[in-house]
């Protein structure tokens, strides 16, 4: 008993252990109460955050410090942000729910070690403005996604560059179609009706 007080204590003395029992107490507070709670807290832990952050029900962060967003970043029901390596968000970013975001990830390159003692490779995520990435996505370490992208339900992303204004989709996520960084969502979908 003894030893559990001692990690208890422990844990409640470092930051780190802080936010980890703060999320465990906060996290599944319902309704537009538990998202203002949520939100306010969380923003004191974040590396650096801009205005209007919205953390909806069952989202878990490691390493919050970690992070840098920009204004109205949305997370979605049951996001998973694990930012080790660093997790950067541009202005206008909304995450669907279940969306995971990996900065860090096991070493294996030696066979005759176990894969849980080489330790880590850390790259940083970084996603651009304006970005839409859906349900149960899963983004991976060293990600760069750019400004306008919609990544689809279901999509993995690899450590490798989206361009500005594509629609990812699949596993591996590939480019399947464009936006138009000049013309309304009303109008393109218009357009697109007419072809």
């Amino acid at each position: 008993m003894f030893t559990l007080l001692r990690l208890f204590y422990w844990d409640l003395k470092h930051r780190q252990g802080r936010f980890g029992m703060l999320q465990s107490l906060v996290r599944d507070c319902p309704g537009e109460f538990g998202v203002q709670l949520r939100s306010r807290l969380y923003r004191k832990y974040f590396g650096k955050i801009g205005a209007n952050l919205r953390v909806l029900q069952d989202v878990r962060i490691r390493n919050p410090q970690s992070i840098i967003a920009g204004d109205n970043l949305s997370l979605g029901d049951s996001n998973f942000l694990q930012a080790a390596g660093g997790i950067e968000f541009g202005d206008d970013v909304i995450l669907g729910p279940g969306v995971k975001i990996w900065s860090a990830n096991h070493r294996f390159d030696n066979s005759s070690a176990r894969i849980a003692d080489q330790g880590y490779d850390y790259k940083k995520v970084t996603i651009g403005s304006g970005v839409w990435i859906g349900a149960n996505a899963f983004i991976m370490p060293g990600a760069t996604i750019g400004d306008g992208v919609v990544i689809s339900a279901g999509a993995v992303v690899g450590g490798k560059p989206i361009p500005s204004f594509k629609i990812v989709a699949g596993n591996p996520a590939r480019v399947i179609g464009a936006r138009d960084p000049g013309q309304p969502a009303s109008d393109s979908m218009a357009e697109q009706d007419r072809s």
